[in-house]
């Protein structure tokens, strides 16, 4: 296959797929949303943030938004729920809470 995005459609042969599990192009995470089978999520408490991005550093998906050095929201498009997050924030400005 010689393009990155493949469009699938029920005309779309066996062969004009990727082969399952293969990853085909290196970076691609970008491009699927992956957040929304979360059943648990971040919430941010910016009164009692530090900014110390410790969340940053443990978060697996990327999905602590940091702006100037500082935190400034998640990225709820791709993250997984994992709390991760919550637990390594000593401040209390984590919570996680039931997704909606």
């Amino acid at each position: 296959m010689s393009n990155r995005k493949v469009n699938i459609t029920p005309d779309t042969t066996w062969k004009e797929t990727t082969p399952g599990g293969v990853i085909v192009d290196a970076g691609n995470a970008e491009d699927f949303k992956t957040g929304d089978w979360r059943s648990m999520r971040p919430v941010w408490h910016e009164d009692k943030c530090k900014h110390c991005l410790l969340c940053w550093v443990v978060c697996p998906d990327n999905s602590i938004k940091v702006e100037n050095g500082k935190f400034v929201g998640f990225d709820y498009d791709h993250c997984k729920g994992c709390g991760v997050c919550t637990k390594q924030c000593k401040f209390g400005a984590l919570d996680f809470v039931p997704e909606e």
